[in-house]
């Protein structure tokens, strides 16, 4: 098992797995993984293939590929079932393995993600992109983003977030970001699958999120039979770092109310 991870919380609890975004780490979860764990549940949070520590080789890298990848991990660490939860890229990877192992999972969290489709403009976009940070590393990347990944308000505020967003962007290695962003532009359609999901499920949106805006988390809430929505005031595309309290207590009421208990 290659894949680099943090494990909190005791070992025989209910496990709650927590994907990362992109262009992120682990350390996404941070304080997640610290409150939940103080409340008696197991948190584990991996660094994809080709982010953070973790290295990958590929050119392009499939999002059933790090389904796979999250599956195993619980496999390598005897978890049999789990709460599964993603942010962006991260909700996408949930999407596709609840599709792809739907006995695995017993509730759903999906933050600041999108079922649908690119449109060819932004699945263009994806690709160049790739080839971009490939040659000229993720530096001037990661400044471009920042100001559409957290809220002004964030930034006015919570200089201490800033800085760890930027850090983790320009901190992750090109050739993997590029990869997911290759194996990204051609995912699936996960709208008709939304349907299917019959496990408790939290969707989450920060009010002033630019690159999910608050109709992809209600198109997902509609399709979801009883999932639950939260929008989450003043926060940007990370209400997890943005807004933790908020975003803390609202994964935690879920947790309890759907059955998922320590």
């Amino acid at each position: 098992m290659t894949s680099t991870y943090d494990d909190a919380g005791p070992e025989d609890a209910t496990t709650v797995l927590l994907v990362h975004g992109h262009p992120f780490d682990r350390s996404m979860w941070r304080p997640q993984a610290r409150y939940l764990a103080g409340r008696g549940y197991r948190v584990v949070t991996p660094d994809l293939r080709g982010y953070g520590t973790r290295k990958s080789d590929e050119t392009k890298t499939g999002l059933d590929v790090f389904a796979r990848d999250v599956v195993e991990l619980a496999d390598h660490l005897g978890i049999g079932t789990f709460v599964l939860g993603g942010l962006s890229m991260g909700g996408q990877i949930v999407m596709q393995a609840i599709a792809d192992h739907p006995g695995r999972v017993s509730a759903l969290l999906l933050a600041d993600t999108f079922a649908g489709l690119d449109t060819p403009e932004v699945k263009q976009g994806r690709i160049d992109t790739a080839a971009r940070i490939t040659g000229d590393g993720m530096e001037q990347y990661a400044d471009e983003l920042l100001p559409k990944m957290i809220s002004p308000e964030t930034r006015a505020t919570r200089p201490d977030v800033e800085e760890h967003v930027r850090r983790m962007m320009r901190n992750a290695p090109p050739e993997g970001a590029a990869a997911a962003l290759r194996g990204r532009a051609e995912r699936p359609d996960y709208t008709p699958g939304l349907r299917n999901i019959a496990v408790p499920t939290l969707v989450v949106a920060g009010s002033e999120d630019e690159f999910t805006p608050v109709r992809d988390a209600e198109l997902i809430h509609r399709e979801v039979a009883g999932s639950t929505l939260v929008v989450i005031d003043g926060a940007g595309h990370l209400p997890n770092l943005e807004r933790e309290t908020e975003f803390n207590e609202a994964l935690s009421t879920f947790l309890t109310d759907s059955g998922a208990k320590p």
